[in-house]
């Protein structure tokens, strides 16, 4: 079976510092995968270099999505091509309102499979499901919000985008226990055969709520071990220093 993502020998750099060294992940449809490391381990540069972000440069290696090479594609190409990233930080937008921030990601990504006229109910739908106010979307986006309104705002884009693949940088970081299960219970909601996750995290909580079917642990811009769910929680209990040292032994 062709697998929805594939990353094949990536290497990137930025800035002529290297990040990432002969990464390969491949993910199936419906599949969940986690991305686990150290700050610094190059978590977020895979998901920028995803993503398509101009400051990293793949010096060697590809990204499939769907078998089609995303290489030299806009990040707005990958987006309409139903690639999803939720920011661990994302940035604010002073003076664009969530509201028209939506309604034009949802034409721009899937076009007219949803009429204008469904647009808002469909907006409404999914603020109930997070427990956000219809007075969120006058506010401007990212600009002045919690950290916790903003990792609502950015699982309410997951939800409204229907992506094939999303990667979620850090979603449950910022979050109390509350906010935390809505956020996964609504991401839980949107696993399916179609569409698959890579939730990129320093810790086993998120991953209590949304199960893995495969976790990675990514060192050095390397990932130096990958095993079943099992894995997150060995992570939990003895940190990541047993792996570190076990690689190192390679």
């Amino acid at each position: 079976m062709k697998p929805i993502l594939e990353i094949q020998d990536l290497s990137v750099e930025v800035e002529s510092k290297k990040v990432l060294h002969h990464v390969n992940l491949s993910i199936q449809k419906g599949e969940v995968h986690a991305l686990m490391g150290r700050n610094g381990s190059g978590k977020t540069s895979l998901s920028y270099t995803l993503m398509g972000h101009p400051k990293y440069r793949v010096t060697s290696g590809r990204i499939l999505l769907d078998g089609e090479d995303l290489a030299g594609m806009s990040p707005s190409d990958r987006a309409k091509r139903r690639l999803f990233l939720a920011f661990q930080n994302p940035v604010a937008v002073p003076g664009v309102t969530i509201a028209s921030f939506l309604r034009t990601s949802i034409r721009s990504v899937r076009g007219d499979e949803v009429p204008a006229k469904e647009v808002r109910k469909l907006i409404r739908e999914e603020l109930a499901g997070l427990g956000i106010s219809e007075t969120f979307m006058s506010r401007f986006v990212n600009d002045g919000l919690s950290g916790g309104e903003k990792k609502r705002l950015e699982t309410l884009q997951l939800r409204l985008l229907q992506p094939k693949v999303a990667i979620l940088d850090e979603t449950d970081s910022g979050l109390d226990v509350d906010a935390l299960k809505a956020v996964t219970s609504r991401i839980e909601s949107l696993r399916s055969p179609d569409r698959s996750f890579l939730l990129i995290t320093h810790y086993q909580r998120m991953l209590e709520a949304i199960r893995p079917d495969v976790v990675h642990i990514l060192m050095d811009g390397t990932i130096v071990k990958t095993g079943d769910a099992s894995l997150a929680k060995e992570i939990d209990e003895q940190g990541f220093q047993s792996i570190h040292e076990a690689s190192a032994q390679l």
